[in-house]
């Protein structure tokens, strides 16, 4: 007799602990570990779930449910992802069903939806009301269907309250059904019919049509492009076949009922295996042959690689040397991007140097897409992706056979997950990650954060410096301009000082491009009452309302709010209302009238929302169509224009002034990245920097590229003052919409913290917008020394959360870890 198996398995769910199932004697054959599986959870709930172990263990003391279904033949993770994802567990502080439900993809995690039909038993009353007797009629001509689609059907936000009349009147049945939302992408495809087997069939076919000249002429179009073609194909596209024809689709149905032709639906990929053309890779100049060899050495010693190479030095060109040498081992390699729009440029050069090996993997693809990007990258196919370009996701793809990591722009804080949990840092995790694959990882940029340079200090990473500009081009020119003393003097052109306003007018003259950066979109931060001052705030969330002047409209931009824009003051009813402050929008509009013959662009969020917008802005960039391009920090992420003279950071002050340990730290990054995007490669280019602090520290230090007097100077502090990187920091964040029992709460999670850690705790205090979506907040930081017991310190922390959630009164109390938060 066959010993009975026990599943252990990972629900999509934030539980801590793995759940077992009994495994039928059916399934006992085909089950294994990373295959997923259908089990109930609770009353009425499906969920699909990953087996984690299988044993022979019954767990004492509760009844065992069965599997219920096993959806995969093999698994749909590999083993080093187990490893990577006990890994996040322990130090992100997070659960194994958290890591599931970030790292697969929607469509492979199937969830119950509440399915409604109608009881077929039940005998319709003539005087139903008029809204049950609606719904009733729908579900009898549908079957069935789930509640969002009767909420719509309804207009209601929830139409719960009316089936609860009908399941009283045993009218409906209620059921939960699971949907795979996952389905192959098919294509109509045009096969000869059989009864054509033979030249003779196929004779006789080509005569009865000798009245259908069109149906003729189809017939023998398609027969030259398949049965007589040089490549002897058996079929044809649909749309291929009437596109290339030129016949219309009434012809092609005539031959399909006369059944000289047959359609038949097959299942192609949705992944563009294209290349671009010849494949082109160039050769590398001393500084960067140099470089390369520095990287190959270093890569023995097992350490992660720190390529420090100022912009425009030629990283990408030095990446795709590795590239080329692991693909020749036939290894599998991992490109990190901060950004989606990023993979624009980058993977337009990969395709150009490596044609259809090279993809990407992100978070804006549907979820079709990215499951078969999921399966190409875990089974070896005749057509699969070697290269995955991707943002911080990309880095949870089950890899079979990784040999690579490049982690580009590695300071940016995009590759911190903020919500939901787990809140990791991809390139973190992409060192984890190469150490179980045995993968060598390059953490590539121009501004290194300083956790990874203090790691360069303390020999735990190696360092590679390119410190070559691509053919010998100069660094930019850096001025900085006093906005302050501009004012006094009223030389202000609206919102430039006089140095950047003659820069701008003659990089127009001379047909160059221009690039503006200020890290606030939106028209103006907020209106205010001239008269009494007053402000109008987002009813949801204790921050003012940014106004929108293109929507003429006021947004918060935490919860999504919108209101109409005020035409008097709430308070004294005055119409003296005023913007203060400047966006993007705002800027763009100012531009259009100092420089009206200018082509004009803005970047930011709200002009690139839509699927293709950031790819056509950068076109357009490019080919010179737009003369001067606005943008937030998106213009500042390694992007690569070739006629951009002059860059303008309008307000610098916003950057250094933000409260924030990491605050100089950051100006410096962006202010160094957005100004590399000057004279990349024709010419010196010119940098202005707006700012009514011209003698502060931080940018002397950015005109003098002097990065490592910032960085020792900050070190110094942050060893002072107990901060990262000489702590670890895990900040603790209390939620509730009940300010008075989110203070109790957090007072007693703060006094638990200081028997443990002793001074090392601050707060519990409001962060600088201390309610979002209705939700008031608090934050604790914890210090936790670097020699400490990381391990143990955070299980404390753990378990000091779930005992406060454990409090009665504390059941609508939100509370979780963020480790290292950016």
């Amino acid at each position: 007799m066959t010993e009975q198996l026990f599943a252990d398995v990972i629900l999509p769910l934030p539980l801590g602990d793995q759940f077992t199932y009994r495994v039928p004697p059916a399934f006992q054959v085909n089950i294994k570990v990373g295959v997923r599986v259908i089990v109930q959870f609770g009353a009425r709930k499906f969920f699909s779930a990953l087996v984690y172990k299988i044993h022979t263990n019954r767990p004492e003391g509760f009844d065992i449910k069965d599997i219920d279904a096993i959806l995969d033949q093999e698994p749909v993770i590999t083993p080093a992802q187990v490893i990577l994802w006990e890994w996040m567990v322990g130090y992100y502080c997070c659960t194994l069903g958290e890591v599931y439900k970030a790292a697969l993809p929607s469509a492979l995690k199937l969830e119950s939806q509440t399915k409604v039909s109608f009881n077929p038993n039940y005998k319709m009353p003539v005087d139903l009301p008029g809204e049950e007797e609606a719904l009733l009629l729908m579900l009898q001509g549908h079957g069935h269907t789930n509640i969002q689609s009767i909420n719509k059907f309804l207009g209601k936000k929830s139409a719960l309250s009316t089936l609860k009349i009908l399941l009283e009147k045993n009218a409906v049945l209620i059921e939960e059904k699971l949907e795979d939302s996952f389905s192959a992408k098919k294509q109509p495809f045009i096969f000869l019919h059989p009864k054509l087997a033979n030249e003779t069939a196929i004779s006789e076919a080509l005569n009865s049509l000798k009245k259908a000249k069109k149906q003729l002429e189809l017939l023998e179009f398609f027969l030259a492009e398949t049965i007589y073609h040089t490549d002897k194909k058996a079929n044809i596209s649909k749309k291929e076949l009437l596109e290339r024809s030129g016949i219309g689709e009434g012809n092609l149905r005539s031959l399909l009922a006369k059944d000289f032709l047959h359609l038949q639906e097959i299942e192609v990929g949705r992944l563009d295996f294209s290349g671009d053309g010849e494949q082109i890779i160039f050769d590398l100049n001393d500084a960067q042959n140099k470089a390369l060899a520095q990287l190959k050495e270093q890569a023995r010693s097992g350490k992660p690689v720190l390529l420090h190479g100022v912009t425009s030095s030629g990283k990408t060109e030095v990446y795709i040397k590795l590239i080329e040498e692991q693909l020749a081992l036939g290894k599998q390699i991992l490109y990190l991007v901060p950004e989606i729009g990023l993979t624009t440029q980058l993977i337009a050069r990969l395709k150009r140097a490596f044609g259809d090996k090279a993809g990407i993997y992100h978070s804006r693809f549907n979820d079709s897409e990215r499951v078969e990007i999921w399966f190409n990258t875990l089974h070896e196919k005749e057509q699969s992706f070697q290269i995955i370009i991707g943002a911080r996701s990309a880095a949870l793809l089950p890899f079979r056979n990784l040999g690579l990591i490049i982690v580009d722009e590695e300071h940016e804080n995009s590759y911190k997950q903020f919500d939901p949990s787990p809140r990791y840092n991809a390139r973190d995790v992409a060192i984890v990650l190469a150490q179980i694959h045995r993968a060598q990882v390059i953490l590539g940029t121009a501004t290194p954060s300083f956790e990874s340079y203090f790691n360069v200090k303390t020999q735990k990473y190696a360092l590679v410096e390119l410190n070559e500009r691509y053919q010998n081009i100069r660094l930019p020119e850096m001025l900085i301009s006093d906005v302050r003393e501009a004012t006094r003097r009223k030389q202000m052109k609206s919102l430039l000082t006089p140095h950047l306003y003659e820069a701008v007018e003659t990089a127009l003259k001379q047909e160059e491009q221009v690039i503006l950066f200020q890290n606030r979109r939106g028209f103006a931060p907020y209106i205010q009452c001239g008269t009494c001052g007053w402000i109008p705030k987002c009813k949801h969330c204790d921050v003012s309302l940014t106004y929108h002047k293109h929507l003429s409209a006021l947004i918060c931009h935490y919860c999504g709010h919108t209101q109409s824009l005020f035409g008097n003051c709430d308070e004294c009813h005055s119409d003296d209302i005023k913007t203060r402050g400047f966006g993007t929008e705002k800027i763009e509009e100012e531009l259009s009238i100092l420089f009206p013959e200018a082509r004009i662009a803005r970047m930011d969020m709200d002009s690139t929302r839509a699927k293709k917008a950031y790819e056509r802005l950068i076109y357009q960039f490019e080919s010179k169509q737009i003369d001067i391009l606005v943008g937030t920090q998106m213009v500042t992420k390694g992007l690569d224009f070739d006629h951009v003279s002059v860059v303008g950071i309008l307000n610098a002050d916003q950057l250094l002034n933000y409260p924030d340990f990491r605050s100089f730290e950051r100006s410096y990054q962006l202010i160094t990245q957005v100004s590399g995007r000057a004279g990349r490669k024709n010419k010196q280019g010119k940098v202005i920097i707006q700012t009514s602090q011209p003698s502060h520290p931080v940018l002397q230090e950015v005109t003098e590229h002097n990065f490592t007097q910032l960085f020792n100077r900050q070190m110094a502090e942050r060893q002072l003052f107990k901060y990262p990187p000489y702590y670890r920091l895990v900040k603790i964040v209390l939620k509730h919409k009940n300010k008075d029992r989110l203070n109790v709460a957090a007072n007693q999670m703060a006094t638990k913290l200081r028997k443990l850690f002793g001074f090392n705790i601050l707060g519990p205090e409001y962060p600088l917008v201390g309610r979002i979506q209705s939700w008031y907040q608090k934050e604790i930081w914890v210090k936790l020394e670097r020699d400490q017991k990381l391990p143990q310190s955070k299980k404390k922390i753990m378990e000091e959360i779930k005992a406060l959630k454990g409090q009665p009164n504390n059941g609508n109390l939100l509370i979780y870890a963020d480790v290292d938060p950016m």
